[in-house]
């Protein structure tokens, strides 16, 4: 089983793609259902639970592979004069 947040393909994964992976994995899952329901009833629905899920899981996507990009920048603070003097003072009190 390969999951979609594992693989790091170089493109975006559009929604589009998505919907068809996830539509993929729900139909097989419910294929034991697809009988007992008419087939556009399945299909519709099948459709609609996918686009939902989709969205997310692209929405998710992206924003990971945003972090990752951007890694937090952290600046060295540099040490003055005020600053040392400051605790002396405070302990003076």
């Amino acid at each position: 089983m390969t999951d979609v947040s594992q693989k790091t393909p170089k493109k975006k994964l559009s929604k589009k793609e998505a919907r068809k992976i996830v539509s993929d994995k729900i139909a097989t899952a419910l294929s034991e259902y697809r009988s007992s329901v008419k087939e556009k009833k399945f299909e519709t629905n099948l459709k609609k639970a996918s686009k939902l899920f989709a969205a997310d899981i692209a929405k998710a996507i992206s924003r990971q592979r945003q972090k990752l990009q951007e890694p937090a920048k952290i600046k060295a603070v540099k040490k003055t004069g005020t600053e040392q003097e400051a605790p002396s003072a405070e302990a003076a009190v």
